[in-house]
Order: structure tokens, then C-alpha cells, then sequence
């Protein structure tokens, strides 16, 4: 993980910062490999811009992350009895910080006991939010971060297939995604969120959760979720049949398929971006006269996070770069019908882009 800290340090020159103060959650296991808890005992990363990061770390963890992260950090341990206080307040002299230095922080991470810690370390201090610099450095996946979302692409569709075909009349939504969930634990994996079952009328709301509803003959069920290995996610959705769907449903999933399909294309074109994949997917519906139901983003970036950039969305006109990994995932929602949404993982390539996920995108039915 050095060559990761190098490489912050040096982007860190560029905005200006004098240390990062990261906590626990993906960016300071994308910067060092840990993973920690986000819990109530102060737990923070001072990376300068040159020399040894710091890490302030409640002493009952030291050992276990000295173990995992060797010459990474230098620590600062604190024990209960005497609190945090000292120990940030050694570690931010140590890495060269004072009043007026520039610090960058994580908007949308980090918490307010910990931003009122750092504040009451380093008075006069300055803070900017870093969520820019790490988020283009992360959306750019290496070799070893593509290999792990292969693994996890790999698992989701090989559970997947297990679980449709366990499915019978008379089963709820929340059997069925439990037999998903169990497949893809017993896989060596964890479920990268709250997996989806949502059949008939609940298929039309993009965030359901499994509930008791009983699968019947007509509905359209919409399968959502993902499997997390070594961090990393995979995310795929897939709507199914039971038995004979109506005119409607039949057209709304050929419509979004085709949206599916045209999204993946655009992807593939040189200086592919975010609105312009986004744009061709919604073309798509809006031309066969079913925008109004097609209610939001086309994507989203996966890594670390299940959410993340880059956003497939319009007013995203940067470029995507190589290595970019997200979803294309159009959908229709019409209550009272029911809903279709077909969900691909999607890497940008020297000369295009691959999509990872390569499970059939057609009508399937259940037995």
C-alpha cells in the first residue's frame, strides 16, 4: 500500500494540502488495506504531504493493525483511561502541522466528534474536503482491484443461477432472498448490501425490500443484489417472469433491455462519459414512450464502495478513464404493473469497455 500513500502524497502537492486526515471506512483501507470499524473511540490517519503517515488508534487495535500494515504508519496509541487527546495532539506535531496548516478531510465520512478533535489538536487550522483527490484516484482500478470485482462478478452470477433455480410457487419474496444470500456467504463471500426481491406490484419500487408477498402467476420480479470479495462488489439486477406476462410487461423489458444494451455500446465509443452513456440508455425508453417511469441515474460507479464514483448521470461530461468500473442499470417503474431493471458492471478498456456481468439479459421464467 506505499506506492498509494506516495502517490496521495504527490496529488496532495497539487491541491495545496499539508496532511489528509482519513477515518475508518473504504479510503483508509483503499490508502493501507485496513478495515476498522467505524466505532465511538477515536480512530484517525494524518497522512503528511512527504515523510511517515500517522495513526491515532484506540490501543486495544494497535497490535492487530501493526500486524496488518508493518512499516505503513507510525502509531499513537491511547488506552480508555487516558482518551485520545494526547496521543493527536503528539501526532500532529510530529507530521509538521500547526496553526494555519491545510488540512483535507472527508465531507461526507468523517463524524463530528472527530472533526471537533482534530479542530481542538490543531487550532487555527484550515480544512478543505479531499473527497475529490481520493475519488479519482480510486475510481482508476489496478490489476489486483479488477481481478477481486471479476471474483465478485463471478460469485453473484454463479449464486444467482443457483437461487432461481431453487425458486417455486408459493415462496416470499424474503425466502428467496435469503437462499440468495446463504448461496453467496457459503461462496466465501459477504452480500454487498441489502439483496432485492421484489415481485409483482413491489417490482415497480427501485428500493424495495423482500417482504412476505407470495410470488404469482403475471409478475414481473426484479433480483438485485451483489457479493463483496476481498472489498470489493459486484452489483447486478435481473427481472424475471412467472409464467405469462401481459403485452406491457413483455414491452417494458424489451424496452429496457435494449436501453440496457444501447448504454453498454456507448460506454465502448472513444471519450466515453457519464451523461453520454446515461443519454443513450434514456433515448431508448423515452422513445418508446416510457421516460416518465425511467426515474433515475443510468449508474454508478463500484470499487470499495456499492456507491461511488464515477456517476453515470447527466452533467458528468469528463471523460471515463481506463479502468473505471460502474453500472448500467435502466429501469421502468409504473405502479399498479410493476417494474423492469436490468443491471450490467461495466469496466472502460484501452480500446472500448468489457461488461463483466454476462448473465442472460432476455425474458427468463421462473418455474
Amino acid at each position: 500500500m506505499s506506492h498509494r500513500i506516495t502517490r496521495i502524497q504527490e496529488a496532495m502537492r497539487r491541491y495545496g494540502f499539508d496532511a489528509l486526515a482519513i477515518v475508518p471506512g473504504s479510503n483508509l483501507r483503499y490508502l493501507s488495506g485496513i478495515t476498522l470499524h467505524a466505532g465511538l473511540r477515536l480512530t484517525l490517519a494524518l497522512t503528511p504531504v512527504s515523510g511517515q503517515p500517522a495513526l491515532v488508534v484506540p490501543a486495544l487495535e494497535h497490535a492487530r493493525i501493526a500486524e496488518t500494515t508493518g512499516a505503513l504508519f507510525r502509531f499513537y496509541p491511547w488506552s480508555d483511561a487516558e482518551g485520545p487527546e494526547q496521543a493527536l495532539a503528539r501526532a500532529t506535531r510530529d507530521v509538521g502541522l500547526g496553526a494555519g496548516s491545510v488540512i483535507g478531510i472527508e465531507h461526507t465520512v468523517m463524524r463530528v466528534f472527530e472533526l471537533r478533535a482534530l479542530e481542538q489538536a490543531l487550532p487555527g487550522a484550515q480544512t478543505a474536503d479531499v473527497t475529490p483527490l481520493l475519488m479519482d484516484m480510486r475510481m482508476v482500478k489496478d490489476a489486483e482491484e479488477l481481478h477481486a470485482i471479476r471474483q465478485a462478478v463471478r460469485v453473484i452470477e454463479d449464486t444467482l443461477r443457483q437461487t432461481i433455480a431453487q425458486v417455486r410457487a408459493g415462496m416470499r419474496e424474503r425466502d428467496i432472498a435469503d437462499l440468495w444470500e446463504r448461496a453467496i456467504r457459503a461462496a466465501g463471500c459477504l452480500p454487498a448490501f441489502e439483496t432485492t426481491v421484489a415481485s409483482g406490484p413491489n417490482s415497480a419500487n427501485p428500493h424495495h425490500t423482500s417482504g412476505d408477498r407470495v410470488l404469482q402467476e403475471g409478475d414481473l420480479v426484479v433480483f438485485d443484489g451483489g457479493a463483496v470479495y476481498q472489498g470489493y462488489v459486484s452489483d447486478i439486477t435481473r427481472t424475471f417472469a412467472v409464467g405469462r406476462l401481459s403485452d406491457e410487461a413483455l414491452r417494458i423489458h424489451h424496452l429496457v433491455q435494449a436501453a440496457n444494451t444501447a448504454g453498454r455500446i456507448a460506454a465502448a465509443q472513444p471519450g466515453a462519459t457519464g451523461e453520454s452513456i446515461d443519454t443513450a440508455a434514456r433515448q431508448i425508453i423515452e422513445h418508446g414512450g416510457y421516460g416518465a417511469y425511467f426515474i433515475h441515474r443510468t449508474g454508478h460507479g463500484i470499487g470499495l464502495d456499492i456507491h461511488e464514483p464515477p456517476f453515470i448521470v447527466a452533467g458528468n461530461q469528463a471523460p471515463l478513464p481506463v479502468g473505471a468500473t460502474f453500472t448500467v442499470e435502466p429501469g421502468i417503474y409504473i405502479r399498479g404493473l410493476g417494474g423492469v431493471r436490468i443491471e450490467d458492471d461495466v469496466v472502460i478498456t484501452a480500446d472500448g469497455a468489457e461488461s463483466l456481468t454476462t448473465f442472460p439479459r432476455d425474458v427468463q421464467y421462473l418455474s
